[in-house]
C-alpha cells in the first residue's frame, strides 16, 4: 500500500477514534474533591486506575444524636461497614467526605462543632469487590464521593468551592538554611502522621508536608500552610513539640496571633529549630468549601 493511500485511511478513522476517546471520558464518574491539593502524579493514578461504572453509595445508612456529652470520639471502616461514635458533622465533612482541613471550610451553623452522631453505614458485597478492584487513590475518591452522598441524603448537605485571599503560613528556609534528612526510599511511597506533640513524615516533597501540616494540625496551626521554600526532593521530618495548652484560635480567615507555651517549644520553633525552615505570616489565595445548607437529620 502507497504512502498516501495509508494515510487517507488514517485521516477517514481518526474521527472515530476520537468519537470513542470522547465516550469514554464522558463515563468516567465525578467525584467533588479539592483539586489544588492533588499533584501531576496523583492525576497520573487516576486516569491509570480501574473505573467504577456507577458512583457507589452506602446501601444502609443509620444517623442518631449522641448525648452522652463525652468529647472523645472514633470511627473505622472495617468489612464493609463504617461506624463513627459521637462524632462532630464538622469532623465527619473535614476528613470523610472532602479531606479538606477545619481552616478551608467556612460557613454553616454553630452546631456543626457542637452536635455529635452515632452513625452507621454498610455496604453491599457487589460494591465492596468493586471497591476491591480499585487502586489505593481511586479507592479514596470513591469513599470521598460515598460520604458527600450520605452527607446529602441524611444531612441535606450543599456546598460551593470558592477561592478566597485569606491569611496563610508560607513555608520558607529559615536564616540558618535546611537541616533535612533526605528519603531513601526510591519508590515514591510516603506517609504522614501526628499526635500530641509529634508530626512524622517519610518520603514527602516540602509540597506534600505542607499540606499534611494543614491537615493534621488544623488545631495546632489555624491556617493553610504553602510551601515557599523552592526545595526539591523527597525527605523524612520528625518534628517535637511542646503543645500550647490554651485554645488554640481556628481563625478560619481572620488573623490570629501565632501561638506559643510557656513550658517549652512551640510548633513554629520546632520547624525553626528541627528542620531549618519557619512558617511566615502572610496572605494568598486558598480554594476554600463554603456550606451552603445543612440540616440536623431525622431520628432513625
Amino acid at each position: 500500500m502507497g504512502a498516501s493511500k495509508l494515510i487517507e485511511r488514517m485521516n477517514r478513522k481518526t474521527p472515530s477514534i476520537i468519537k470513542l476517546l470522547l465516550a469514554i471520558t464522558a463515563s468516567l464518574p465525578i467525584v467533588s474533591f479539592a483539586q489544588t491539593s492533588a499533584s501531576a502524579a496523583t492525576a497520573l493514578a487516576l486516569a491509570a486506575a480501574p473505573v467504577v461504572a456507577t458512583p457507589l453509595a452506602f446501601e444502609v445508612t443509620i444517623v442518631k444524636p449522641n448525648k452522652s456529652g463525652s468529647s472523645s470520639s472514633h470511627s473505622k471502616f472495617e468489612n464493609g461497614r463504617f461506624t463513627a461514635s459521637n462524632i462532630l458533622l464538622k469532623n465527619l465533612i473535614q476528613y470523610s467526605a472532602y479531606g479538606v482541613p477545619e481552616p478551608r471550610i467556612l460557613g454553616g451553623p454553630k452546631w456543626l462543632n457542637a452536635e455529635r452522631f452515632d452513625i452507621e453505614a454498610k455496604i453491599d458485597s457487589s460494591t465492596a469487590d468493586q471497591l476491591r478492584t480499585l487502586s489505593r487513590v481511586q479507592r479514596k475518591l470513591q469513599m470521598q464521593g460515598m460520604f458527600q452522598q450520605l452527607l446529602a441524603d441524611r444531612f441535606k448537605l450543599t456546598i460551593h468551592w470558592e477561592t478566597r485571599d485569606l491569611p496563610v503560613y508560607a513555608l520558607v528556609v529559615a536564616k540558618k538554611g535546611p537541616s533535612l534528612q533526605k528519603s531513601k526510599d526510591s519508590d515514591g511511597g510516603s506517609n504522614t502522621s501526628a499526635s500530641t506533640g509529634q508530626f512524622t513524615a517519610q518520603g514527602v516533597t516540602l509540597q506534600e508536608m505542607a499540606q499534611a501540616l494543614t491537615q493534621e494540625l488544623s488545631q495546632e496551626l489555624g491556617r493553610v500552610v504553602i510551601d515557599k521554600t523552592g526545595i526539591d526532593g523527597r525527605y523524612n521530618v520528625t518534628l517535637k513539640w511542646t503543645p500550647d495548652t490554651g485554645t488554640t484560635p481556628l481563625d478560619n480567615g481572620r488573623e490570629v496571633t501565632a501561638a506559643s507555651s510557656d513550658s517549652g517549644s512551640s510548633i513554629f520553633t520546632a520547624i525553626q529549630e528541627q528542620l531549618g525552615l519557619k512558617l511566615e505570616s502572610t496572605k494568598g489565595p486558598v480554594q476554600v468549601l463554603v456550606i451552603d445548607h445543612v440540616e440536623m437529620p431525622s431520628e432513625n
